[in-house]
């Protein structure tokens, strides 16, 4: 077995022991979300935009997803630029009133270290407007460095529930040549929110409901029309 292969399977199966409550709670606000017909927006900075694309628009996936994109934040317009941009305050509302969000609507937001001001500031706009909100974050990373947002909060301060993603400071599960390295917080991240959206989906299927997921536009004899339909308007990048 590969080192990182050994410490990843390691990590994910650490993700469920600590905290089994925590993902089943997620998976029933998840699941209210689709048997209500409401909206899960997903929204993070530099690297942790990726675990919120995980869900929006993909074979298998809900349809009732909104990614909260935005070039300002993605490293596509620069790394460095991206990296400076989520420390700015301010930002977070520009981008919150891009989107069509509803008092009932559930909102996941994700940072592995959780004190810069974009995911910071997004978790406080959510509150102030009812949005409940989940944070994917590292615990053990955020608690040793103070916020960069001026309220000097940080995410986990915030959020209504808080998946802890596991992530050792550093975000490496390996050591080589004396660096850490092995990145862990996509890998936690992306398990962690199928885990919740399938754990999700089956609440809803045991109610009756008829999930609205996407069927593959490379497996012939199916279309998406109907759940595009559905919720252009309501999904801001579809």
């Amino acid at each position: 077995m590969f080192e990182y292969q050994e410490k990843a399977i390691q990590q994910l199966n650490d993700i469920v022991l600590n905290q089994e409550n925590a993902i089943m709670q997620a998976a029933e606000y998840l699941a209210a979300c689709i048997i209500n017909d409401h909206i899960i927006h997903t929204f993070g900075t530099g690297h942790s935009h990726m675990i919120g694309l995980e869900l929006f628009v993909r074979a298998g996936g809900l349809a009732n997803v909104n990614a909260m994109l935005d070039s300002m934040v993605l490293t596509s317009e620069g790394s460095r630029r991206s990296a400076e941009i989520e420390r700015i305050s301010g930002l977070s509302k520009i981008i919150y009133d891009q989107h069509n969000i509803s008092q009932n609507d559930i909102m996941i937001i994700i940072s592995n270290s959780g004190r810069n001001a974009m995911p910071v500031e997004m978790a406080m706009i959510a509150k102030e407007m009812g949005i409940r909100t989940i944070a994917i974050t590292s615990l053990e990373q955020s608690k040793q460095y103070p916020s960069r947002h001026p309220s000097g909060k940080k995410l986990y301060e915030i959020a209504d529930l808080v998946l802890d993603n596991r992530v050792p400071s550093g975000d490496g599960l390996l050591k080589i040549g004396g660096n850490l390295t092995g990145a862990a917080s996509t890998l936690s991240g992306v398990f962690l929110i199928n885990l919740v959206a399938t754990e999700a989906m089956k609440i809803a299927d045991a109610k009756g409901i008829k999930l609205p997921i996407y069927h593959s536009q490379n497996i012939d004899g199916f279309s998406n029309d109907t759940l595009y339909e559905k919720y252009t308007g309501r999904i801001k990048l579809l």
